[in-house]
């Protein structure tokens, strides 16, 4: 089903300052798709992933290793200053690249997920698709009050709460969207095939972590061009640009 708003209907996307306060390095990268039409992963997108793979399975990381990356022990840091012990909830890109370091194959699951872990394993950092169909308002990374809902995801049937101070994705209707920051992505904003209105996020914590996004928007960007899905111009939200808002005609409109 095809769940797309109207595209006159804005996102505000923002990085709340209580957030910046425990962890001053965050760096949120976006890119907003008004529309793509999502399907069984093509060669250019499979291509991409197999090349992740293969460069990490020739650098023959242990899960120690990994650990060590930089960008991945700076969000071991980050989980540690927002009370989440990393050992037990590591992040999404840490997840990921222990999974591949191990020799497996990721399942293909379909363009935008498949090219969000390409990525992901590239650049060593935690990237995502979003299905925003059902959303408009506002999406914020903030701490958590203890009264949002997340569905898990493919078990929507078993919402759960937040804790308390807990950092998630949360929408102006009390809906959490993501755990533990970025270790798990909710039901609601999970990406299937079909039409959908789509953000790829790309996250760093590390020194050059803009640099790092920007690059991996950059490669984001380069595949929709090539599958010939239009896309908006990027946007990073930080200590000095907080929010922004998507979807305004190609023109994000960002505030401090």
């Amino acid at each position: 089903m095809d769940q797309s708003p109207s595209p006159a209907a804005p996102l505000t996307v923002t990085v709340a300052e209580r957030l910046l306060e425990r962890v001053p390095g965050y760096v949120l990268g976006l890119i907003a798709v008004e529309r793509m039409d999502v399907e069984d992963t093509v060669p250019a997108v499979d291509s991409l992933l197999t090349e992740a793979e293969d460069a990490l399975h020739a650098a023959a990381l242990g899960k120690a290793e990994v650990s060590a990356l930089p960008s991945i022990a700076a969000w071991r840091e980050a989980y540690r200053a927002v009370d989440v012990n990393p050992n037990r909830y590591p992040c999404a890109a840490e997840s990921l690249l222990r999974r591949v370091a191990k020799g497996d194959r990721l399942p293909r699951i379909n363009t935008a997920v498949d090219l969000c872990n390409g990525v992901s394993l590239a650049a060593r950092l935690p990237v995502a698709s979003c299905d925003i169909g059902d959303l408009d308002g506002e999406l914020t990374v903030r701490p958590a009050d203890g009264h949002e809902v997340y569905l898990p995801l493919g078990a929507p049937d078993a919402p759960e709460h937040p804790g308390t101070g807990e950092v998630i994705y949360a929408d102006d209707r009390g809906r959490a969207h993501s755990r533990r920051w970025n270790w798990r992505q909710g039901d609601v904003i999970r990406t299937e095939r079909g039409p959908r209105r789509l953000v790829f996020t790309v996250e760093a914590v590390h020194d050059g972590g803009a640099d790092a996004v920007a690059a991996a928007l950059g490669r984001i960007g380069e595949v929709l061009d090539t599958l010939g899905v239009g896309h908006d111009k990027p946007v990073v939200l930080d200590r000095t640009t907080r929010s922004a808002a998507l979807f305004t005609a190609g023109v994000p409109q960002t505030a401090r």
